[in-house]
């Protein structure tokens, strides 16, 4: 596909898609997350790992209103790619460089979907000796069945449709949108 067609192919995803949540919306949620976690972690010195690269724009966008100390790394896990659906295999592609042991850490990531990766990174952090993980997305998708995983701390909740925005991609593209959208039913 050119660079034209991906072009035309995004704006077309865009136009058709339908505006769940607007930029007011979205700021409001994250400034409600962000005094919550204040209130659990501010004085815990926690460790933040944003899960790469979906969770960039919502990690952006929390730092600067947690107003307190904290260190931050990152972790590259993977089950989707560039695809729009989940495959069976992690693609461990960074694991935290900083220690965790005995560190209240504090996991980032834009969405949880079927909580899958979500909770292979808790697991990983554990049985790194963390005295505690905590976990935190901007979406949570409403889906009909058990999570293994449920988040600590939700900015907002989405459909069981696929959403993209707020750094959430389809097919690799429109991460940087403010605002949170789902594709069109077909």
């Amino acid at each position: 596909m050119t660079i034209k067609e991906r072009f035309w192919q995004a704006s077309t995803m865009l136009e058709e898609a339908d505006l769940l949540f607007d930029e007011a919306a979205c700021r409001a949620a994250l400034e409600r997350m962000a005094a919550d976690i204040t209130a659990d972690l501010g004085e815990q010195y926690p460790l933040l790992l944003p899960v790469m690269g979906g969770a960039v724009v919502f990690t952006g966008q929390l730092l600067p209103l947690l107003r307190f100390p904290l260190d931050f790394d990152y972790v590259h896990v993977s089950r989707y790619g560039s695809e729009l659906s989940g495959s069976a295999e992690f693609n461990w592609l960074r694991a935290p460089q900083n220690s965790v042991e005995g560190r209240h850490v504090l996991v980032l990531d834009d969405i949880l979907d079927e909580g899958h990766t979500m909770a292979a990174i808790h697991r990983q952090v554990m049985d790194m000796g963390a005295a505690s993980c905590r976990t935190a997305v901007f979406a949570n998708k409403a889906i009909n069945r058990p999570k293994p995983i449920e988040a600590d701390y939700v900015g907002i909740h989405v459909p069981d449709r696929y959403v993209f925005g707020y750094g959430m991609d389809a097919a690799g593209m429109w991460r940087n949108l403010g605002a949170i959208y789902a594709l069109a039913n077909k």
